[in-house]
């Protein structure tokens, strides 16, 4: 039985970098397709400055994070990343990467979302930065998507805009807010799951998925 898995995510949201490994079972799963739909929850509106107070959540918010999923914030990501001032909490330029990578080379975007968190949490790089972007997609061999990146034009911007407003319907339609949210398609009929057991118990998450 062929389903759809809509996985609305930021490539900023802690949480779903926390998920990382259950998605990618996910991914794996036969009969399932995935698709990632990057929510925009902090571009554009949603961005914002980063001030020691947001630091400091986030760090905290962080840590619990890698108690529950073992994914990794590293010390580096802290002090170059949390640390820097003048660094925005903008998620708008890695998702654009994203669209870059979903518009080349489609299969392989859910190894591209989680080169540019490795390089922000665990490498401490400015992702809000193009060109540091630009190179995360080259160290991995999206070359077409790097170059699309490094002059984005119309297409790209209005397909980057089109799966923000997918996602966001979604996000309506279900009536949630936050990230990652996970909603099942099979026979027409869409249902939201519940995403607390892709960190308590990540294999029952995959289970109810696979049962569904």
């Amino acid at each position: 039985m062929h389903k759809t898995l809509y996985y609305v995510f930021d490539p900023f949201c802690g949480w779903c970098y926390g998920a990382g490994d259950t998605v990618v079972a996910l991914a794996g799963m036969p009969g399932v397709e995935l698709q990632l739909l990057p929510s925009g929850l902090f571009a554009g509106e949603g961005a914002r400055p980063m001030d020691d107070d947001f630091a400091d959540y986030a760090w905290s918010n962080d840590q619990r994070i890698e108690r529950l999923t073992k994914q990794r914030f590293s010390e580096r990501y802290r002090s170059e990343v949390l640390a820097d001032r003048q660094q925005m909490f903008d998620s708008g330029p890695a998702t654009v990467a994203l669209t870059a990578v979903a518009l080349t080379e489609p299969s392989r975007e859910l190894n591209a979302l989680k080169a540019i968190q490795q390089a922000r949490y665990v490498d401490g790089q400015d992702i809000t930065r193009r060109n540091t972007l630009v190179a995360v997609l080259q160290t991995r061999g999206l070359e077409r998507a790097a170059a699309r990146l490094t002059h984005p034009d119309a297409e790209l911007l209005a397909a980057n805009r089109a799966r923000m407003d997918k996602a966001h319907a979604l996000l309506k339609q279900f009536g949630a807010r936050g990230v990652p949210t996970f909603v099942l398609e099979k026979h027409g009929q869409r249902e939201l799951l519940h995403s607390s057991d892709v960190f308590s118990n990540p294999q029952a998450f995959v289970d109810q998925v696979a049962a569904a």
